[in-house]
């Protein structure tokens, strides 16, 4: 037994070692270690080297700058996480995020490196395609607004209109809930849990995905989509994960910190937005070489979002509220004109936050015949309250995914991962 940091006793089973040689002897000997080492001349792996051979239960860094420094240790400790192992030092201690195995059925996650990278877009589209190809799936989705137990709303049978969340919104439900806007876009059966708070790797604080995964197990479902929130994890088991990356996200948010641990765990990479003013053609292609240099085989995808209304603009005054940058405000407004032959005459990216969409409504009042918006924030209780109070026209719209770049049709690449996770299926051997 040797006693290490924090008053815990650990059993060293092998030692990597990664550098500072003006400490060592010129014979370099680690006799006095008292176990085996590893030193390969790139120390990732190394440190993976000696995982596989000593099937460590944990991992404690005993470095130090100028050796290793802060984004070597992320670097690292990403990589010992996506093996489910902790990484600790003197002074940290990372917990790889918990996955518990209780969905008895095949399943995919769909996660991200923050919030407004356009998870939830994104899995409105793969559950759409999923549907339409035969994959029978359902959609667990989790939020800080979302229910305190699971809540289950079948898309196909209840016809989401504004006066139904209104009510919902009335009632004192967040009526804007992800797992609303899924079950709206994509009409398939959608299941809404609550987390609260996210770890630095994504593991939230509480929710309660696991009781919403042991309900679709009992739905006439064939493959669950998990959907994250924010930067944090489904923390249910899922066969194979997608990744959505914000294109004007910067670089170390990808290859740094946990950015890396998360690009580990996924099969594809939806990288979205990418278009100016977010992101140039060069800040496109460094995001790639980031993720390819984690992860080379991930499979990656560039788009865009367009906004599609649900209902028909055709020849309406529109007033436009989105989640969407100040800098997309002329494009979208632009894209709704020419595709949707309406004339938008007020646009408001204030849609999270409440006060100052009020005055954005308040301002153009009088000059719209319909308010258009996403499904997310204040979209019901205040654009679609406005609107019935105004007693005007209120649509709901979708955000479309546009494959610009990358590696090929984004249903193709959706399908792909779905067949990877049916091929990862265990056969869903519970543990609470």
């Amino acid at each position: 037994m040797e006693t290490l940091a924090n008053n815990h006793d650990y059993n060293v089973v092998g030692a990597v070692f990664v550098g500072g040689l003006e400490k060592l002897s010129e014979k370099g000997e680690f006799d006095d270690l008292g176990c085996p080492v590893i030193k390969e001349e790139n120390a990732l792996t190394a440190i993976l080297t000696a995982i596989e051979r000593f099937d460590p239960e944990i991992v404690v860094d005993l470095s130090d700058e100028p050796v290793i420094g802060y984004k070597e240790r992320f670097f690292y400790a990403s990589h010992v996480l996506a093996k489910g192992i902790p990484y600790i030092g003197a002074d940290f201690w990372f917990y790889p995020p918990t996955f518990q195995k209780v969905l008895k059925k095949p399943s995919l996650s769909v996660i991200g490196t923050g919030k407004r990278v356009g998870k939830t877009a994104l899995t409105g589209f793969i559950c759409r395609h999923l549907d339409e190809a035969g994959y029978r799936p359902g959609v667990i989705a989790m939020g800080r607004g979302g229910p305190p137990a699971p809540e289950l709303i079948e898309g196909r049978k209840i016809e989401l209109t504004p006066e139904y969340l209104l009510n919902l919104a009335r009632s004192g439900k967040h009526a804007a809930s992800d797992y609303l806007e899924d079950a709206l876009t994509s009409r398939i059966t959608a299941i809404g849990c609550r987390r609260c708070g996210g770890g630095l790797a994504g593991q939230p604080f509480i929710s309660n995905v696991s009781a919403g995964a042991k309900l679709a197990n009992e739905l006439d479902i064939d493959l669950v989509v998990l959907e994250g929130s924010g930067s944090a994890l489904p923390p249910v088991h899922a066969d194979a994960h997608i990744l959505t990356i914000g294109a004007g996200q910067p670089i170390d948010y990808i290859d740094g910190y946990f950015g890396t641990y998360r690009v580990l765990l996924s099969d594809l990479v939806i990288v979205s937005m990418c278009e100016p003013p977010i992101a140039d053609k060069d800040k496109v292609e460094q995001l790639d070489q980031a993720i390819r240099s984690i992860k080379p085989e991930a499979k990656i995808a560039h788009t865009i979002f367009r906004p599609k209304p649900l209902q028909p603009i055709a020849g309406k005054r529109v007033f436009f509220a989105t989640t969407a940058p100040p800098s997309m405000k002329g494009k979208l407004a632009s894209h709704l004109e020419k595709t949707y032959d309406a004339e938008v005459v007020g646009v408001s990216t204030n849609l999270s936050n409440r006060k100052l969409l009020r005055q954005d409504i308040e301002a153009a009042e009088g000059k719209f015949t319909t308010l258009l918006t996403e499904l997310k924030a204040a979209a019901v209780d205040v654009v679609t309250s406005i609107g019935f109070d105004l007693g005007l026209e209120v649509v709901y719209m979708d955000n479309l995914p546009i494959v610009i770049g990358g590696d090929g049709d984004l249903e193709e690449l959706v399908t792909w991962v779905a067949d990877r996770a049916k091929e990862n299926f265990t056969g869903g051997k519970s543990s609470d």
